[in-house]
C-alpha cells in the first residue's frame, strides 16, 4: 500500500508531505484546490512523462518520492529480474530539472519510465473521471472478464503463442513475396551466374594477363635487345668478357713483383664471372622470348571480357566480380530451394495457428463460463445503486481474426428500464449510471486482482443522496481488502472514510500554493457539514455531519 506521498516544488505545491492510512483514505476540497495536481504528481512516479512546466519555482528541482509497504505482495521476482533490491518498504523518487529532464530511483536504483510503469501499474490502480468512456474499450470489457475469471496464466501462454504465430505469419508473407519477385527474376540471375562461371575469374589474374600483353607486344623489340646485350657481353671477341681474360693475363703477370695489381686482379676476376652468369641469362631470357600473334590476341581478348564484366556490373575491380559472382550464386540457390522452403514455412503456419486456435479457444470457454456470474453479480450491484430493473448483459462473439487478447468480441449491453431492451453501453447510459456501473466493475476486478491500492477520483459524478450513500458502502467494502483513496465531493462518501483529507488553497499576498492536512475528529465535522450546507454552516448541518460519520463509525 501507499504509506506516504512527498512532493517538492510541484505546481502550485511547495513542500507537502502525506501519510495514508489502510482501508478508505478520503481526500475532499473545494474545486480548484489542487485535487488534481495532487494526482498528477502521484502519477510521475508511476511512470508518466513530465517536462519543466510542471516546476514551482524554475531555479529548483522538483522531487516526488512515494513509500509503499509491500511486505504481501510477492514482488520479489520482480525486483530480481530488474536487478534492483528488494525491500518490503519500496521507495521510489523522481527528480524534474529545469530543462525538462527527469531521473527516477527504485531503492535508489536508477530505472527508466518503462520500467516505472511497469512495476507502476503492479501498485496502484487510478481511476479518473475520464475512465468511465473506458467501458466502451474492448479491451477494458475483456480485462474485466479475464480478470473475474482468474485467466492470467492462460492469456500469457497464448500472448506468446500469438507473438509466434504473427512472425511466422510476417516471415510466409515476406517469403511469399520474395518468391513472387523470384520468380520473375530467375532466369536473369541465371545467366549472369553463367556468364561469370564461364569467364572463370581468378584474383590478381588482370594485372597478370596486362603485364603479359605488353611483353607480347614488345617482343620483337624485346628480343633485339637481349641479342643485342648477348654479343657485347660475351659472344664476339671483342665483347666485354674477352677482354676482361685479356685484363687478367696481363695483371697475372705483373702481380708477382707489383703486390698493387693483386687485388686489382682478384676484382676483375669477380666482374668476369658475374657478366658470364648475365650472359647466360640473356641468352636464356632471349630463348624464352617468343614473337607470337595468336598468344596476344587471346591475352587482348580476355582483358576485353574483364573489362567488359566490369563496365557491365559497374565494378572495378576483379575481386569485386568474383564477390558478385558469390551472390548471385546464393540468390540463385535460394530461389531454387524456395519451393522447399515455401511448403515448409506453410506447414509451419498451419501448426501454429492450430495452436493458437486450441489456446484461443480454451480462453473462449472459460469467458462464457465466467460472463453469467459477471452479468449476475454487476445487475446485483446496480440494483443496491438505486437502478432497480437493470438490466446488465455481456455478448462474446467470434471475432474476425486472432487478436493479442484472443478470438473474442466483447460487447457490454445496457438497460435502466423495464420497458427498454437491453443496448450497446455507449449509446444508453447516463454519466450516472456509468459512474454506477464503472463502480459495481471496478468492485469485481478488486475482488480478483492483486493490486495493493485502487484510487478513485471522483468516480460519484453525477449521483447524489441515497445512491451516494449506496456507492459509498460499496467503496468502503472494498477497502477491507485493500488500501483505497477516493477523491470526493459527496458528503455520503466522505463519511464512509477511515481517514479524511483536506486539500485547501492558501491564497497570501504575493503567491497561492496548494496544502493537504489530515483532519481531526472535529475538523472533519466541520468539514462534511460544509459539504452539506456550504461554507454557511448551520445547526442542523452540523448535526447531519455527526450523524453521518456517527451511523458510517458504527458500521465500520
Amino acid at each position: 500500500m501507499l504509506r506516504k506521498i512527498y512532493i517538492q516544488n510541484y505546481a502550485l505545491i511547495d513542500n507537502l508531505e502525506i501519510n495514508f492510512q489502510k482501508g478508505l483514505n478520503i481526500i475532499t476540497g473545494e474545486t480548484g484546490a489542487g485535487k488534481s495536481i495532487l494526482l498528477g504528481a502521484l502519477t510521475l512516479i508511476l511512470g508518466q512523462r513530465a517536462d519543466s512546466a510542471v516546476l514551482k519555482d524554475k531555479s529548483r528541482n522538483c522531487i516526488i518520492e512515494g513509500e509503499f509497504d509491500i511486505s504481501t505482495y510477492n514482488l520479489q521476482d520482480f525486483f530480481a529480474a530488474n536487478d534492483i533490491d528488494f525491500d518490503t518498504t519500496l521507495i521510489i523518487r523522481r527528480q524534474i530539472s529545469d530543462s525538462g529532464k527527469s531521473r527516477a530511483f527504485i531503492n535508489e536504483t536508477p530505472a527508466n519510465l518503462n520500467l516505472l510503469k511497469e512495476l507502476g501499474d503492479l501498485l496502484i490502480d487510478i481511476h479518473s473521471q475520464h475512465q468511465n468512456l473506458l467501458l466502451g474499450n474492448s479491451q477494458f470489457q475483456l480485462k474485466v472478464i479475464d480478470s473475474f475469471a482468474s485467466l492470467k496464466t492462460e492469456l500469457n501462454t497464448y500472448r506468446t503463442q500469438f507473438h509466434n504465430y504473427q512472425a511466422i505469419k510476417l516471415q510466409l508473407a515476406q517469403l511469399e513475396a520474395d518468391a513472387l519477385t523470384a520468380g520473375r527474376d530467375f532466369d536473369y540471375l541465371q545467366h549472369q551466374l553463367n556468364e561469370l562461371n564461364a569467364a572463370n575469374l581468378k584474383p590478381g589474374e588482370l594485372d597478370e594477363l596486362e603485364a603479359m600483353q605488353k611483353q607480347l607486344t614488345h617482343a620483337s623489340e624485346i628480343k633485339v635487345a637481349l641479342q643485342s646485350s648477348y654479343e657485347l657481353l660475351g659472344n664476339d671477341q671483342g665483347a666485354v668478357l674477352a677482354n676482361l681474360k685479356d685484363a687478367l693475363l696481363s695483371l697475372k703477370r705483373i702481380a708477382q713483383f707489383y703486390n698493387p695489381a693483386v687485388a686489382i686482379e682478384q676484382r676483375v676476376e669477380s666482374c668476369r664471372i658475374d657478366i658470364k652468369d648475365i650472359v647466360t641469362e640473356l641468352d636464356a631470357l632471349n630463348s624464352s622470348v617468343d614473337v607470337d600473334d595468336e598468344m596476344l590476341s587471346r591475352v587482348a581478348q580476355r582483358i576485353d571480357l574483364i573489362y567488359g564484366l566490369f563496365q557491365k556490373h559497374r565494378v572495378a575491380h576483379i575481386e569485386e566480380l568474383i564477390e558478385l559472382r558469390n551472390t548471385i550464386e546464393a540468390k540463385v540457390n535460394f530461389i531454387s530451394g524456395m519451393d522447399f522452403n515455401l511448403e515448409s514455412l506453410r506447414k509451419e503456419f498451419t501448426e501454429s495457428e492450430l495452436r493458437l486456435k486450441s489456446l484461443a479457444d480454451t480462453l473462449s470457454v472459460k469467458r462464457g463460463q465466467a460472463i453469467p456470474n459477471i452479468e449476475a453479480s454487476v445487475t446485483q450491484l446496480l440494483v443496491q445503486l438505486g437502478i432497480p430493473h437493470a438490466v446488465f448483459r455481456i455478448e462474446m462473439t467470434p471475432s474476425a481474426e486472432f487478436t493479442p487478447l484472443g478470438a473474442d468480441r466483447i460487447t457490454y449491453y445496457f438497460s435502466a428500464n423495464k420497458q427498454i431492451q437491453p443496448m450497446e453501453l455507449s449509446r444508453v447510459a447516463s454519466g450516472g449510471e456509468l459512474s454506477r456501473l464503472m463502480l459495481s466493475l471496478k468492485s469485481l476486478l478488486v475482488k480478483s486482482s492483486d493490486l495493493p491500492t485502487i484510487i478513485f477520483d471522483e468516480i460519484d459524478t453525477g449521483v447524489s443522496g441515497e445512491i451516494a450513500d449506496k456507492m459509498g458502502t460499496i467503496i468502503h467494502a472494498m477497502a477491507q481488502g485493500m488500501q483505497v483513496i477516493n477523491i470526493t465531493h459527496l458528503p455520503q462518501i466522505a463519511a464512509k472514510g477511515n481517514t479524511h483529507f483536506l486539500v485547501y488553497k492558501d491564497n497570501q499576498a504575493d503567491r497561492s500554493q496548494t496544502c493537504m492536512k489530515l483532519l481531526s475528529p472535529s475538523e472533519r465535522i466541520t468539514e462534511i457539514a460544509k459539504m452539506l450546507s456550504g461554507e454557511k454552516l448551520t445547526e442542523a448541518a452540523l448535526l447531519n455531519a455527526k450523524e453521518l460519520l456517527s451511523t458510517n463509525s458504527c458500521s465500520n
